[in-house]
């Protein structure tokens, strides 16, 4: 179903790669991107269970948009491990105007598609993804 607002619809790996992450685990990060020859939304990378932070961030392209998901685990005060589930708007200065149109577009519907979404980031630079963003979050 193509989002009214931009004609972009959403690939059911999407969706399906979501829930493995939120439910199973069996992912620590997906790298979603829109194809806009094919107006959808499809998945363009997965993170291994065992990946961290870094790897996710070096993921993220320095002169294209991307929607992000991380699975984003930390120690509470009392020590106790936790994780939250990070949506991270990409859209760097450096990219086209038209493709952040289409992500800014696309972004809040291609969301909804995502039960379990407990935080947003939206992000320019590296700094804004950085992890002691992601650790001030979910203090």
């Amino acid at each position: 179903m193509a989002n009214a607002a931009s004609g972009m619809a959403v690939h059911d790996d999407c969706k399906l790669r979501f829930v493995e992450l939120k439910a199973k685990r069996t992912h620590r990060f997906i790298i979603y991107k829109i194809e806009e020859k094919q107006k959808q939304v499809i998945v363009e990378k997965l993170g291994e269970p065992a990946q961290g932070y870094e790897d996710f961030a070096a993921c993220l392209p320095a002169d294209e948009c991307r929607y992000a998901v991380y699975d984003f685990e930390f120690l509470t005060e009392g020590n106790v491990p936790k994780s939250r589930i990070f949506f991270v708007a990409w859209s760097p200065d450096t990219s086209r105007v038209r493709s952040k149109m289409i992500y800014a577009s696309s972004k809040d519907r291609f969301k909804r598609e995502l039960d379990g979404i407990q935080i947003e980031l939206q992000a320019t630079d590296p700094t804004e993804v950085g992890l002691d963003v992601f650790k001030s979050r979910v203090n």
